[in-house]
């Protein structure tokens, strides 16, 4: 027995409204709502389904905690373009470009964070 994919994972959030802004407005993700007003982030064939902090929803990991994800998300878009991007949107770099190895092998990677200050990574395997 093996598994395919990943089909989606879940961040537990302290303001699902800000986590949305970012996300979507940041990363281009999609705004999905779901269930009894669940919100979800679309991205590809993943999503990212957020839980409030304060309110978990069960069945839940042990101890959901904001800022507790460190997220790598490829992309097909140069790093220096990802670098303007992130500037226009008021971002700060944390670091990067540098190397690293993906599951795919060799890419470049920058680093910064959400507003719960999850570490987030954007990986670029080049053209």
């Amino acid at each position: 027995m093996k598994v395919d994919a990943l089909d989606h994972v879940v961040l537990t959030v302290a303001n699902v409204d800000a986590s949305t802004d970012f996300y979507v407005r940041v990363l281009g993700m999609e705004r999905v709502v779901f269930g009894a007003g669940r919100i979800a982030l679309r991205f590809g064939v993943q999503k990212i389904n957020l839980h409030p902090a304060a309110a978990p929803l069960a069945p839940n990991a042990a101890q959901p905690t904001p800022g507790s994800a460190d997220l790598c998300f490829v992309s097909s878009a140069p790093l220096a373009d990802w670098l303007a991007h992130l500037a226009t949107a008021g971002v700060a770099l944390e670091q990067g470009p540098v190397p690293r190895t993906g599951a795919r092998g060799s890419m470049q990677s920058i680093y910064f964070r959400d507003p719960d200050v999850n570490l987030i990574e954007i990986a670029w395997y080049g053209a």
